[in-house]
């Protein structure tokens, strides 16, 4: 397709054109003794904007073998190279296949979907009930039409919404042809509504999870997670927004009409290859990096903005890339939100860096008839040459326009002080606990479902410092609890990090200290996860389980469900 005028380098349906999306080389890779065990023979395929493997036999998983796999195949691209000559105009042809920049080539044709607020109703019981159901379908991106998965429609899921106080109650079915799970992610709530692994939903059957839902306002999301299956099932359309209203811990100066001031934005990446969605991709072990951006499933998105100011529930649904938001026109913007909820004070900013599964609310102020073009630039952390590029540190993507009405509604200042975030007291912490991230594992040790890494007590105060020893970005998502940043690298965070959360981004070399309180809920024989939410790493084993117990109690025995991916023994 030849590019036209209007939309330079690319499609008139909003996407760009990827002429890369070809098979370059195949390269065998043979057993190597720099191992533990010895990875399999497998057949590597070299596909431009990503490096990774198909492997036509793989075998299972192999312990401590993935990091040198990648290590070998990174280095045997080179020397694939060097042998065939030329190594100096080929290793430049080389390093740019892999550099993706679509600034200024989107063509902004499709209006953002905004998805549905979930009917629900109240029932005898004085619960809020809602129904979901996993489906499979078919989802249009830009040009391609593929099949996806979805909840209650062929791609992602509608957003929930329910106040704080309320007893909810959520029919969650499966009309899948395999197993999966619903995590509520950011959620308080006891363990065994909490969707993790060990809570497996059966093909053609409904799990219904009911808990009062007791926290501040906040942007959640929802999501599967069964072990091991996790990228794929995120990766197919199972995602949904879930927002907690609670006017005690809102802004009635913040724009609040859903749809209209007030927009979720799922931003996530897909890689499209022979009509299908690509789940074979493996960029320098971080997993999927699509070419193609879509907003709330929505390709070339625009937004039409009605009103002066504009709230931003943002969103970060992939399954590997990290963005690092600003605006093509260099304008700053007003950071109001975190994963937990409303930050004690507001901000403004140019970049705002989100890693999978974080989100933040942000307002953008508009002039009549202004077009500004919502940006993921390169710098979201500093890495090596090498990952930079091949984990998609250096891409630059342009993600939505904002196209302001000719004539605005009028809309208030952001105050600047928001809500009372009260804080978790050092002094009060009765347990210190240090995690350390690498290769596949946490502390060395890959998840198991039936082990029980940390025992803690309800009512407890924790602090847990958390760092990368690893070459590759992480981050690390805790079920259950919201906490607060003591610390980023022995100093004080900043202002994005002054709220709750829930999942933060763990760059290589990066230390945080982590405080949190474990309250309301108990179960010896029900755990909780935490883990990287980069979720190939997640699915190889970066996780760990622990359990909340009454003062004085042991935690249980752990039964790994049936196909529920490694098992393991109880400590």
């Amino acid at each position: 397709m030849t590019p036209s005028r209007r939309y330079p380098n690319g499609n008139k349906d909003g996407s760009v054109v990827n002429s890369r999306n070809r098979s370059l080389a195949i390269v065998r890779i043979e057993p190597f003794s720099s191992v533990r065990r010895a990875a399999p023979v497998g057949i590597c395929v070299v596909r431009a904007g990503f490096v990774g493997w198909r492997c036509e036999s793989w075998g299972e998983r192999r312990e401590g073998s993935l990091i040198e796999v990648r290590r070998v195949l990174l280095s045997g691209f080179v020397v694939l190279l060097l042998v065939c000559g030329g190594a100096a105009s080929a290793g430049a042809w080389f390093w740019a296949q892999f550099d993706r920049d679509t600034s200024g080539k989107v063509g902004f044709v499709n209006k953002v979907a905004i998805p549905p607020l979930a009917p629900s109703h109240v029932d005898a019981a004085g619960r809020r009930v809602f129904n979901l159901k996993a489906t499979a379908g078919k989802h249009t991106f830009g040009k391609d039409t593929v099949s996806t998965w979805g909840f209650n429609g062929g791609y992602l899921g509608p957003t929930l919404r329910a106040e704080r106080g309320e007893k909810v109650l959520i029919n969650v079915t499966n009309g899948l042809n395999e197993d999966t799970t619903v995590h509520w992610h950011g959620m308080h709530l006891p363990a065994k509504m909490d969707g993790g692994p060990h809570q497996l939903v059966a093909p053609g059957k409904t799990w219904s999870p009911t808990w009062t839902v007791d926290q501040p306002a906040a942007t959640l999301w929802y999501h599967p997670h069964p072990h091991g299956k996790t990228m794929q099932h995120v990766y197919r359309g199972l995602a949904g927004m879930f927002i907690i209203d609670d006017p005690k811990t809102s802004s009635a100066d913040l724009p609040h009409r859903y749809g209209v001031d007030d927009i979720p934005l799922m931003v996530q990446d897909k890689q499209i290859a022979d009509g299908k969605l690509d789940e074979t991709a493996r960029s320098l072990g971080v997993g999927i990096l699509g070419g193609t951006i879509a907003v709330n499933g929505t390709v070339g998105p625009y937004l039409d903005v009605q009103t002066e100011r504009v709230r931003l529930r943002l969103l970060n649904g992939n399954t590997a890339r990290i963005y690092n938001f600003g605006f093509a026109d260099g304008r700053k913007f007003t950071v109001v939100g975190s994963d937990g909820g409303l930050l004690p004070e507001t901000y403004d900013t140019e970049r705002l860096v989100l890693s999978p599964g974080e989100r933040a609310e942000v307002v953008v102020t508009m002039q009549p008839g202004q077009r500004s073009v919502l940006r993921s630039y390169p710098g979201a952390a500093k890495l090596d040459i090498l990952h930079s590029r091949f984990t998609g540190i250096d891409d630059t993507f342009d993600i939505i326009e904002l196209r302001a009405a000719k004539t605005l509604t009028g809309s208030p200042q952001v105050p600047r002080k928001l809500v009372t975030v009260p804080r978790l007291d050092p002094k009060a912490a009765t347990e210190k606990r240090k995690l350390v991230f690498g290769g596949e594992a946490i502390n060395g040790r890959p998840m198991e479902m039936s082990r029980v890494d940390y025992t803690v007590e309800k009512g407890s105060t924790e602090i847990w410092t958390v760092t990368s020893e690893d070459l590759r970005p992480h981050n690390l998502h805790i079920h259950d609890v919201q906490f607060q940043v003591l610390t980023l690298d022995g100093k004080a965070p900043p202002p994005q990090l002054a709220g709750w959360k829930d999942t933060v981004f763990l760059p290589p070399r990066t230390t945080y200290e982590l405080i949190m309180r474990f309250d309301d809920y108990a179960d010896p024989d029900s755990p909780y996860m935490y883990h990287c939410h980069v979720l190939l790493h997640e699915d190889e084993g970066m996780m760990g389980q622990f359990v909340v117990v009454n003062p004085g109690q042991k935690s249980g025995v752990i039964a790994a469900p049936k196909g529920g991916g490694h098992s393991g023994s109880h400590n």
